[in-house]
């Protein structure tokens, strides 16, 4: 399979329009576009029922402890973990493209609905359901896709990695309010053949200057 997407190049940098936060110089991160990419994929195997798709931080920092203080940085050397930023299942075997802004478009105090979807697609829980949790004001279920908002004082540039899955069933063996790894768990088996691409992002005013 191939992927690409009109949104943004290879390993190329995200766009402010597919982000969650931009970087604001009195506040250090206000509110951005937030709209899904454009994406394509084609090369597509026989026996294709379904397609999912994910999208995955892997630079995530594993302790909050200098996240967003004045006068920290969160050290480059600190273990990294995943945070799922868009989960998205069940789309048509005869889809080949999803449009930028179709899924997303703004941002969604405490969430968009879910996990129905359009066209007969189901999206789960991103993570910023329990990064908000604790917020008064942003608490909720985040269904579907919220796009890259990496702490203003990290280190290192973010990596946002999309992945098209083919799979050979029609539905796949998840409900409710399930999470990526919950879908991953259930592709296992079931993925005839998949895509990637990644993209870039920074809230840094260091690194961006770069």
């Amino acid at each position: 399979m191939k992927l690409h997407s009109e949104s943004f190049p290879d390993q190329g940098v995200i766009p402010e329009r597919i982000a969650f936060g931009r970087i604001d110089p009195q506040s250090h991160v206000a509110l951005a576009g937030n709209c899904n990419p454009h994406l394509a994929w084609s090369d597509v195997p026989d026996g294709v029922r379904s397609f999912a798709i994910l999208c995955v931080d892997p630079d995530v920092p594993t302790q909050p402890d200098d996240v967003n203080q004045i006068g920290r940085e969160v050290p480059a050397d600190l273990p990294r973990t995943d945070f799922h930023h868009w989960v998205l299942v069940d789309v048509g075997a005869d889809v080949r493209n999803l449009p930028e802004g179709s899924y997303s478009s703004g941002i969604t105090p405490r969430g968009k609905a879910g996990p129905l979807a359009l066209d007969g697609t189901r999206q789960g829980l991103n993570d910023y359901t329990d990064w908000f949790a604790a917020d008064r004001d942003m608490s909720g279920d985040y269904f579907g896709y919220d796009g890259p908002c990496p702490p203003w004082n990290d280190a290192i540039v973010h990596h946002y990695v999309f992945t098209v899955y083919a799979l050979d069933v029609a539905e796949l063996g998840v409900s409710g309010r399930f999470t990526g790894p919950q879908a991953l768990a259930a592709m296992q088996g079931h993925v005839l053949a998949k895509a990637s691409i990644s993209g870039s992002y920074t809230l840094n005013p260091r690194l961006h200057a770069l």
